[in-house]
This record gives C-alpha cells, structure tokens and sequence, in this order.
C-alpha cells in the first residue's frame, strides 16, 4: 500500500510540473511569434506586392480543389477563386468520386462540357473518368476521378497542372482575394522555397456572397466559437513560431503552396492516409536535408483562407480523433529523423516537442485530472499547493488564448465589433472548464483506435455559406 501512494504522490507530482512547463513553453512561443508578425507587418508594409497583383511577370499557379460529397459549398468556393487578385492561374477542381451532385452543380454553373484533354502521369493515381471545361470560364478544370482518397485527388490534380506552382486548398473554404498574391511573393523572393502556408481562420456565422466574405461575425455555436479561439492559438503562436526555424512540420490541408517539382521529387502526396498535409511536409524536410539542399518551408500569418468548423460534438470529436491519428502515423512514419543532427532543428527540436506535447501531452494531463485530485483527496498533497498549481495552471493556458486574441486585435484586427471581442474573450476565460478537457477524451480516443482508424477519414456535415446579409 505505502508503495501505490508514493506511486499517487510521484505521478501527480510529475503532471504537475508537466502541465506547467509545456505551458510555459507554449508562452514562450507567443513571444517569439510576437517579434515575427511584427517583423512581417512591418516589411508588407513597405512592399509593393499590390503592383504585382495584374502583373503578367509574376509566376503563373494551379489551384487543386479535392472535393468529395462537397455539393453544398463547392460553388461558392469556385466563385473566390474565380475573383481572386491574380494574373494567371487555373482552378482545377478534382472530384473524388463523390456520392452527391458535387459534380454536376459544377457543371450546370459553370456550363462545363466533356473534353478530349491528355494527362501526364508523373504520379500514380485511380483512373481518371473525364474532364470537363468551358470557354466561358477558361481558368477552371473539373476533373472527375474514381474514389482514392484526398491525397490520391491531389496527386491527379497535380498530374492535370500546367504550372510550376500549386496551392491545395479545401472545397469548403474560401480565400481573401489578396491571398494568392501574398503566398507566390515568397517563392518569387526565396526561389528555394518548396512550401508555404496561410493562416485558417473560421467562416461559422460570417455573411459569405458570391463566394466573397462579405461581414465577419462570431458564430452562435458555442463549439465553433472555442475554436476561433484554438485556430488563433495555434496558427498565431504555434506555427509562426515554428516557422521562425524552418521547422514547421504542417501547412494546413485546408491552404498551402508548393513548388510541383519538389513535390513530385518526393513521389506526391502519400495515399491511404488522413494525414497527408503533414507527411508532404516532414518528406520535404527529410529529403532536402539529407540532401543537404538550401530550401525554406514557411508560414505567413496573412493570406487568409476561410473554413468551416465542426458546430456539433460529435463532428468535432470525428475531427480531433482524425487529427490525432494522423498525428500519430506520421510521428511512427518518421521516426528514424528524431534526435538526427542532420535534420537540424527538425530532428533536434520540432519531432521531439510533437512527441512530448502533441502526442502524449493529452495522455499526461489526462492522468493528471485523475491522480492531482486523489492525492488531494488521500491527504498527500496540502490545500495550498493544490489550489496554487490549478490557478497557475488556468492562468498560463488562459494567457495564451488571451495573447492569441490581443495579438489578433494588434496586428489583423479582422473582429471589429467590440461584441464580438468581448465574446472571444469570454471564450478564452471558459475554454479550459470543459471543452479543453472534452477535445483531451477526443484525442486520447484518436490513439486508443489508431490501427483501426489510420485510414478512414469519417465523415463531418456541411453547411451551406450564409448567402444573403439577412442572417
């Protein structure tokens, strides 16, 4: 018996200290973000990229749209793209097999007909049933494919493109019509750059028309209001961060850029996995520092692509768990890069910190709701230390979401309602009394079921895009 209370003492001693370093750690981030948007607000605002935006020097682009059973917001997604500030690029919507009318209300929209178009395979895809085009709306390709997943769409769209780069972006999203200009300046002034990703931020309860993002307002779903707060969190802090080091290792499935030959070096996306966006990421880094190549993956806090977020439980549980297997897969996939000098920061600090925190992070505070109490209870751990550990707890995880906001209000200031605001902030002071401890189950639940759900997406509603202003 002494023996399982010192085991109760000891591990709830360890969560203890464990929950407030990878804290602490994550402030750290927000500071070193801090010094980086800056630094990037200030050089877009003596750059001249606006003089580019019709300018036919600037390098031509294919957009990849995967879309399965997409039928309720694949138009209004083709309509921003339509509209975007940019010279030349295609639109190339892949559809994947979908069960719906995804294709055909692509087709009766955009009045898009069957054409004879040949097909280079530089990477192995499921067969290809057609591919549809219109003189009236030239810039857009409809590629109908049999079903093989998101990574095998991206793959056959990448096989279709004509141009040297491609930006992959999620059919229920829409991008700001700057964003594609923001996104290719980087590769026009880092010819070594493979990757770059935008920030995603989140539609629920916005006014979107003909595909434009008309009025941004806070959702009245309370699960996709955490979330603003969590996408301000992680893209403002934890990515830019990262990407300070060249050493992000995920540019969101939902946007991103990449140079087409790297890509294709490295044999495209990987198939039968839901988590591709990160292993097209970690497989540039692997193979460009082994072959000791200059090269830059980055982030940028700017160019905005707007999605939708899960409004229901059950569909945010269906995402967290996905995430989480994802995560998993490809942390075993590449496990031979951990603590290798040759990956650089890579190896040395980004693998080992989405191994500590990301993926046993919610496995040790987990046990830590369970084991802090029961010391507590078993008389092992005094009143006083208990209650100073869980308000430095909240405060540090409040302070982040709370800098996240402040950041946000500094720099974009895309919330102007000071409702709205107040609602965030709100948000931020409730997030960790039940939904972070709800999404920690949803993730543990991600690892418990990874062999059996490391290829199986699950499937999450849609909603249609708020048309008209009369919300």
């Amino acid at each position: 018996m002494f023996i399982f209370w010192k085991f109760i003492l000891y591990f709830s001693g360890f969560c203890m200290i464990y929950t407030i370093a990878i804290n602490l750690f994550y402030n750290g981030q927000m500071l070193v973000s801090v010094f980086d948007l800056f630094s990037y607000l200030r050089k877009m605002k003596s750059s001249d990229y606006k003089r580019y935006i019709g300018s036919k020097n600037m390098i031509p682009i294919s957009i990849i749209v995967p879309a399965y059973n997409e039928e309720k917001t694949i138009v209004d997604n083709i309509k921003s793209l339509l509209a975007l500030d940019y010279y030349e690029y295609e639109i190339i919507v892949v559809n994947d097999g979908s069960k719906d009318s995804t294709r055909d209300r692509i087709i009766e929209e955009f009045g898009l007909t069957l054409v004879n178009q040949p097909v280079k395979k530089s990477l192995q895809t499921k067969d290809i049933r057609g591919i549809y085009r219109s003189p009236q709306f030239e810039r857009i390709i409809l590629v109908d494919k049999e079903n093989g997943g998101k990574a095998d769409a991206l793959n056959a769209g990448i096989n279709v493109s004509s141009y040297p780069i491609f930006a992959s972006i999620d059919a229920d999203s829409i991008l700001e019509n700057e964003a594609l200009i923001k996104l290719t300046m980087i590769f026009v002034e880092h010819p070594e750059t493979v990757a770059v990703g935008g920030i995603v931020r989140l539609a629920n309860g916005s006014i979107i028309k003909d595909g434009k993002l008309v009025d941004m307002r806070i959702p009245k779903s309370r699960i996709a209001s955490f979330q603003i707060v969590e996408y301000l969190r992680a893209f403002l802090t934890g990515r830019t961060s990262l990407s300070r080091l060249n050493s992000i290792l995920i540019i969101s499935g939902a946007f991103g850029a990449f140079n087409k030959s790297a890509v294709i070096e490295v044999g495209g996306y990987k198939a039968n996995t839901i988590g591709e966006d990160m292993d097209i990421i970690i497989k540039l880094h692997e193979k460009m520092k082994r072959e000791k190549r200059k090269y830059k993956i980055k982030f940028l806090a700017d160019p905005i692509c707007w999605t939708q977020a899960p409004e229901s439980l059950n569909d945010l549980r269906v995402q967290r768990r996905r995430w989480q297997i994802g995560l998993f897969d490809n942390l075993l996939a590449y496990r031979g890069m951990l603590f290798r000098k040759k990956y650089g920061a890579v190896g040395m600090l980004t693998l080992p910190y989405y191994w500590l925190f990301e993926l046993i992070g919610p496995v040790v505070e987990f046990l830590g709701y369970i084991f802090i109490p029961m010391a507590y209870l078993f008389g092992l751990l005094d009143f006083h230390n208990f209650l100073i550990y869980f308000i430095v707890a909240f405060l540090l995880g409040t302070s982040l979401s709370m800098g996240s906001i402040l950041l946000e209000q500094i720099s974009f200031r895309k919330y102007t309602s000071f409702k709205d605001i107040m609602r965030l902030v709100l948000f931020a002071l409730l997030e960790n009394l039940g939904y972070r401890q709800l999404t920690i189950l949803f993730r543990i639940e991600g690892i418990l079921k990874f062999r059996k759900g490391r290829h199986s997406w699950g499937s999450i509603k849609r909603k249609q895009f708020v048309p008209t202003e009369s919300k």
